[in-house]
Parts: structure tokens; sequence; C-alpha cells
């Protein structure tokens, strides 16, 4: 069998980009407002818990591949290690993680478009014009292919990288240290579905595997410092907006919550900074159109392979329809619905997915199937693994009280 040379790796410094850029986007936009009731110190613990969660399943997920000598994703690793009805699982959460992600790109880019509009001529239009506009355009990229996407994504990563940097630099002198002093832990639960989907990487496992040529300790410098960016990044953040913004009063976090609004809405009514609220504006643009238009490619292609449909135009065509339209419609008919799409999505879909799955899989290899024969990538044994499966259904009946 032939192996790469050195020379021809992937870069643990690439491999780092990866993780942290599938990891960085949208949910940005709805950790401050689902966090601010519970406050700045409560969510920096919540914020540790995913991350180390997520980080811990990614590297169990890893174990799973590494198992395999030939090229293999998350539904045919669950197939053969769990059986016809692993894959059928498998299969079923990643189409419902990608609808429910869909569906709140496709919302959160029709308010977007709203403030953008209002802000650059002064009218007010519909959401659904909004959405309709993005859902239009993205569409066309996705039908013309992947190195279209990858152009207008690089352009979108510049500009997600010099607003979150602006806002941080030019705003962070202008935080209130006593609007990050509330704390309210009972609270601090309630977040942890969207925080778990913020690192949500788990997907890129297989490619990054190949893309490293399966250098295990390449791979878990890779995972584990990929994972760490985007948590430091997420705390800044976190601590620029709640201490911008109060929870009470109009336009107040409370008051997003029930709407389901933007964080950065929180930013309009009550900063009297008129540049922070624009850069706001402008970041919150690049960061949800950046995860659009990756989750959107993602979802084709799965759509593609899943359905078995022919790699030409029309497959394509369909594949896009499929992907698209549903959650236009549902958002059409749900306004508001960013915040609670992304809570169904982290709190049913990633947790188990990336949760529940990656557990039983090394279980079942491990203990089961006399597939691992490799030191495992996670220490603790099976206590470890019941520990991600009980924390994992915690996050599950915490969902289903909430929903």
């Amino acid at each position: 069998m032939e192996t790469k040379s050195p020379s021809h790796q992937g870069s643990i410094f690439g491999g780092v980009l990866l993780v942290s850029g599938c990891c960085i986007g949208a949910g940005m936009l709805g950790l401050p407002v689902l966090s601010a009731m519970a406050g700045f110190q409560p969510s920096i613990a919540m914020f540790l818990i995913s991350w180390l969660f997520m980080t811990c399943t990614g590297l169990l997920l890893l174990e799973v591949n590494l198992w395999f000598h030939d090229e293999v994703n998350i539904i045919s690793m669950a197939g053969r290690t769990l059986g016809f009805l692993g894959k059928c699982v498998a299969w079923s959460l990643f189409l419902f993680l990608f609808y429910c992600l869909m569906v709140a790109y496709v919302a959160g880019s029709g308010e977007l478009c709203v403030d953008l509009f209002q802000q650059f001529s002064g009218v007010a239009i519909s959401p659904w014009i909004g959405s309709l506009f993005f859902t239009g355009v993205l569409g066309i990229l996705l039908y013309i292919g992947t190195r279209a996407i990858d152009h207008f994504n690089r352009l979108l990563m510049v500009g997600l990288i010099a607003t979150y940097v602006a806002l941080v630099i030019l705003g962070g002198s202008h935080v209130n240290g006593k609007l990050l002093e509330h704390q309210d832990w009972a609270l601090a639960p309630l977040v942890l579905p969207v925080m778990i989907v913020s690192f949500g990487f788990h997907n890129l496992v297989p490619s990054l595997a190949t893309y490293l040529n399966r250098d295990v300790k390449r791979l878990k410098r890779t995972i584990v410092i990929g994972s760490s960016i985007p948590l430091f990044i997420y705390l800044v953040w976190e601590w620029l907006i709640l201490g911008l913004a109060p929870i009470e009063g109009p336009g107040g976090f409370r008051e997003l919550l029930s709407e389901g609004q933007l964080a950065t809405h929180a930013l309009k009514s009550v900063v009297g900074i008129s540049w922070i609220v624009n850069i706001a504006q402008y970041f919150a643009f690049f960061a949800l159109i950046t995860s659009f238009v990756t989750v959107a490619l993602s979802f084709v292609d799965f759509l593609i392979d899943g359905l078995q449909l022919k790699k030409k135009p029309a497959g394509r065509l369909i594949a896009c329809f499929l992907a698209l339209t549903p959650p236009f419609l549902f958002a059409l008919m749900h306004p508001g619905v960013f915040l609670t799409a992304l809570n169904y999505a982290g709190g049913i879909g990633a947790v188990i997915l990336f949760g529940i799955l990656p557990a039983a899989m090394v279980w079942s290899g491990r203990y089961h199937k006399g597939l691992g024969q490799q030191k495992p990538l996670v220490p603790g044994g099976k206590a470890v693994l019941v520990l991600v499966i009980l924390f994992s259904c915690a996050v599950l009946i915490l969902q289903a009280t909430q929903g």
C-alpha cells in the first residue's frame, strides 16, 4: 500500500484551521441571547463543559475512523460497528441536523437582510424577502459547484475575521463590568444545546484523518488545538456582548429571547455608539452567511451521496432543491425560529449524532468486535463512555423539557 511521504502530508496548521472554521459560525449570534439570563460566569462554565464534551467525542469518532484502512464516513462507520440499524439512525440524524441548521440560517438571513437594507436605504422590508434573496443566491452558487462556493467563502472569511477583530478591539473599551456580574446558575444548563452544536466539527473527522495521513499524534493535537480556538473566540465574544447590553429593558436580552432575535439586535437600542452597531451588523452577516454556505454545500453533497443521485446537472439541481426549499418554506411559516432551530440542532441532532453515537460505536468496536487494538484516544475505558452517554441523555431530556 502506497503511503504519503512527510512532505506530502497535510499540516497541523491547516488541520487546525479546518476544525476551527467548521465550529465558528452562526451559533455566535444565538449564544449571547440564550446565555444572558444565566450570566457571564455560569456561561464560561457551560462553554468549558461543551468544549470538553465535543472534543472528547471528536476523539472517540477519530478512534473509530482509524480502525478502518479505507476511506469511511460517519454513516458507514455506524454501519460497520452498530449494524444496519446504526446506519439508519446516523442517516436520519444527519438529515435532521442539516435541516435544523438550514432552517436557522434561512430565518437568520432574512432578519439580517432587513437590518442591512434598512441601514443603507432607510426602507423596511419583510424578512421573507431577505430569506428568498439569500437562499436564491446560494442556490445558484451551489448549482454551479464547489469552486464557486470556495471563492465566495474566502471573501466572506476575510470579512468575518476583520469585523470580529475590529469589534473586539474597538468595542472592548466600552464593556461595562457591572453587566457581567449577573449570575443565575439554575438557568446555565439551558444554553448547552446551542453551545454543543457550536463546537461541531465531527463530520470533518474522516477527511481530517486522510488529510493528516492517519498520523494519530498529529490528529489528536489538531483536534484539541482546533477546538480550543473557537472556545477562546466564543468566550471573548460572550464577554463583549454581555458587557455591552443589559438583560432588562427595551431591546435587552430578555426581550430578544422572547422574540428569537440575533445577539446583534441587543446593540441597536442600548448602545449609543453607531459604529459599534454597524460593525456588529457586518460581523453578523459574515458569521451567518459563512455557516450557511458551508453547511448548505455539505448538505447538497450528503443528499447526492445518500440518495444516489447522478453527479450531473439534473442530479445537483434536485439536491439543491431538496436542501433549500423545505427550510425556506418552514422559516416562512415560522418567523423568529432562528434560536429554536439552533436549540433542536444541538439538543437532539448533535447530541445523538456526535455524542451518543461515537460512544456506542467505540463500545461496540472495543468490547464486542475486537476492533480497537491500538491505544484508546480517550482514556477512562467504559466509565468515560458511560459518562458521555449519560451527559448526552441529560441534554436530550433538557431539550425535551424546554421544547
